[in-house]
This record gives structure tokens, sequence and C-alpha cells, in this order.
């Protein structure tokens, strides 16, 4: 017997595949670096997976102020406000995220060695890690961009017009690693430099992309005027949104930095397989993230009208559907790891310890697809300081100092941070599920 799926159901699926195929070329256009450079050794993957790991927590950061603009904008137009009250809220979100990525790019060109110091990167990945750092961080303004304009594209669901945009910007960072990291057509080899100028050229493109799209197909409209006199009560209501989740994204990738920090002390080995086993594990949830994504756009919808029923009933049900895909997708890198890992490199060892944290990773989606499903549906409905609080305490808590135990104290190395981290996704899904259960967000607006 076929059960019934209801039309919320339906569309939500069928919001969450251009966000999924979107997500997948954003993953690609950053491992896509590491993938191409992977054939000269693990010190050039190792010092691109230090950069992107400093760079993530400027790019999560930027996400959080996206996600704020989404927030607002679906509720407004959920309310029927829409006009120049969305015109408003879009131009401050951009104002806002032009401002913070200016500050940041000035601070990874200027002193990215002060940072990679402190990870205590090894030293055959230092100087690669510092030069790819200068080059993507310093130009984290396109990003910044970029990742603004999208989101308010997916407030408009022009989900399909993002996905178009990601395939352009991963065609062109593919071909420009071809040609720079290698030194094809007549262009010098140049090797971890070549994979970040290659990266900026994409997104510049990427943001150009967005802007033409936005003038083409959406009615809402930068203006200057806007911020003339500056509206206030928006940037307040965007930042008391932005703040705490970017709070909250802040410290967790301070705490992966952390990790990483313990990681850096294993050898370029292990380093290289805590990037690869990273690339995998974001295949695994990337969909929960697409799913959660969706969703977040369709309560906003529903909470702008105040349809406080259905918002819960689309959560659990996203909740049920991001389990039920990540865990198939792990399996089927499980399945497949030799192959995968093959493609990357030959290292028995790399393939032996991979296949050690894949194992681990089962337990880890369980607790991440419903920590992030969750999580957006608290911070949509303006319950955001409760994730902040339980997120800190457990990332600092359970994932580094238990990564720290397990890995170092008990010296079961990069398995047993793997360990330390799924503990940590679980403890903080299942104190979501239960806020969530309580219901103490139906009685928060906002939108008047």
């Amino acid at each position: 017997m076929i059960l019934p799926v209801s039309p919320q159901t339906r569309r939500v699926f069928h919001l969450s595949l251009p966000i999924f195929t979107e997500l997948l070329l954003q993953l690609l256009v950053g491992n896509m670096d590491q993938f191409m450079i992977s054939h000269f050794g693990p010190a050039a993957v190792a010092s691109i997976g230090n950069g992107n790991q400093v760079m993530n927590v400027v790019i999560i950061v930027l996400e959080t102020m996206s996600s704020a603009t989404t927030i607002l904008l679906t509720q407004y137009i959920g309310a029927g406000k829409e006009g120049e009250s969305c015109n408003r809220i879009a131009t401050v979100g951009v104002a806002i995220s032009a401002v913070f990525s200016l500050l940041m790019g000035l601070a990874l060109l200027c002193a990215p060695h002060v940072i990679f110091t402190l990870l205590r990167t090894p030293e055959e990945s230092f100087a690669g890690a510092c030069l790819y750092t200068r080059i993507v961080g310093g130009t984290v303004l396109l990003q910044g961009l970029y990742i603004e304009f999208c989101a308010v594209l997916r407030s408009y669901t022009l989900l399909k017009e993002v996905v178009a945009i990601s395939v352009v910007m991963n065609l062109l960072n593919v071909c420009g690693n071809a040609v720079l990291i290698n030194g094809y057509l007549g262009f010098p080899q140049l090797g971890v430099a070549g994979a970040a100028v290659s990266t900026c050229v994409s997104k510049a493109v990427g943001l150009g992309l967005a802007v033409w799209m936005l003038r083409r197909k959406c009615s809402v409209r930068f203006r200057g005027s806007c911020l003339r006199p500056f509206p206030a009560e928006t940037c307040r209501r965007l930042l008391a949104i932005a703040m705490p989740s970017g709070t909250e994204s802040l410290s967790y990738n301070v705490s992966q930095i952390f990790i990483l920090r313990f990681i850096n002390l294993m050898g370029t080995t292990v380093i290289a397989t805590k990037v690869y086993g990273s690339m995998l594990a974001n295949v695994a949830y990337v969909y929960s993230i697409a799913a959660a994504q969706a969703t977040q756009i369709l309560i906003g919808y529903l909470l702008g009208a105040r349809k406080l029923e259905e918002v819960s009933r689309r959560v659990w049900s996203t909740v049920r559907i991001a389990l039920a895909v990540s865990e198939f997708l792990t399996l089927v890198i499980f399945l497949f790891c030799d192959p995968i890992y093959s493609v990357f490199t030959a290292d028995p060892a790399i393939h032996a310890l991979g296949r050690q944290i894949l194992l681990v990773e089962f337990f880890l989606e369980v607790g991440r697809s419903v920590n992030i499903v969750m999580t957006r549906g608290l911070t949509t409905a303006g319950d955001v300081w409760y994730p902040v609080t339980v997120g800190i305490f457990s990332m600092w808590t359970v994932a580094v100092l238990g990564g720290w135990l397990l890995g170092h104290y008990f010296g079961l190395g990069l398995v047993g941070i793997w360990i330390a981290m799924a503990c940590d996704e679980s403890v903080r899904g299942l104190l979501f599920v239960l806020r969530f259960r309580r219901g103490s967000w139906r009685r928060r607006r906002l939108v008047d």
C-alpha cells in the first residue's frame, strides 16, 4: 500500500531538491580545490584544508546574516506585507554583510600567519595555508554579497535560478583549477595559489550572475534611500536573529578549529584523512540542510500567516525525511568508501582510518540531522537564544573536551575525536526536540 503524501511534504521535497543541488555544487567549489591538488601530496591537501577551516568561520557567520534576511522576508511575504518593507530588509542585510566581509577580508589578508601559528599547522603546510587564505580571504566581500543576494532569491522561491548560478560557478572553478594548478594552456603551474585564484574568479562570476538574476526576476530592489535615515528598527530585527545564530555558528567553527589543532599534532596523514572524511560527511548531511532550508522558507510564510499547527507538522515531517536520507547516503558512502578514497589517494593508512571514521558517521548523522532541522525551526520561529546556549555548552564540553580526552588522553586518535563530535550532535539534537515539544516558540512573533 502506498502511503498518502501531504501537499506540504511534496512542496518541501520539490523545494529541497534545487537547494540540495546548489549545496552540493557549493561543496564542490571548495572541495574541488582539495581534490585537484591531491596529487601534489598530503602537505598541499593539508594547506587547503587548514585554509578552508578558517574560511568556514567567516562564511558561516555570513550565512547566518543571510538566514536572518530570509526569515524576515518570508514572514513579511507570508503576512502580505511586500513592497518597501522587503526592499528595506534586503538593503540593510546587504549593507551589514558588506561591512563584516570587508573587516574580515582585511584581517585574513594581513595576518593569516597568526591564525595558523595558533592552529599549530605543520611546517610543511604553513606557507601554503597562509597563501591560500590571503587570496581567498582577501576577496571574501565577493562571497558575502553573493550569499546575501542568493538569500533574497530563495525568499521568493527562485531556487532553480540559484542552482543555475551554482552550476556556472562550479564549472568555472573546475576549469580554472585544471589550468592554474597544473599550468595548462601556457599558464604557470601555481599549485595552491592556482586553486585559490580559481575559487575567487568563480565567486566573482557567481556574484555578477546573482545581481543580474535579481534585477531580472525579483521584485525587491536595493536602494540607498532605504538607508537614509538609517532604519534602526530593521537593523535591530535582523541582528536580533543573526547575532545569536552567528554566535552559535562562530562558536561551532572555532571549536572545530580547536579540534583541528589537536589533529594537526597527529601528522599530515591524519590531517589528510580528516579533510577527506569531512568532505564525505558533508555529502551525507547536505540533504538535511537542504530540507531544513526549504522548511525554513515554508514555515516563514506559515508563521507570517500565524498557521502554527501547520508549522509543527511541517517540522516533524522534515526531521523524518532528513534522518532517512542522511543515513541512506552514509550507507552508500561506506559501501563504496575504498573506491572513493582511491580517487584522492592510494595511501592504505588513509583508507583504513577513513573506513573507521565512516562507521562512527552513522551515529553522528542521526544527531546532526535532528539538530540541523530543529535549529532552523526554532530560529525561524524567533526562539534564537536557546540553540545558542545549548550549542556553546555542548560544543566545548562534549566535542572539544571530549575530543581531547578520547583522541589524546585515551589514545583513540581521529576515531576518538569523531566519537566526541557524534555525542555533541546527539546531545544538542535531543535537547532541541524537547524544546520544540514544549511549544514556547508559539508565543513569539517577528512580524506584527
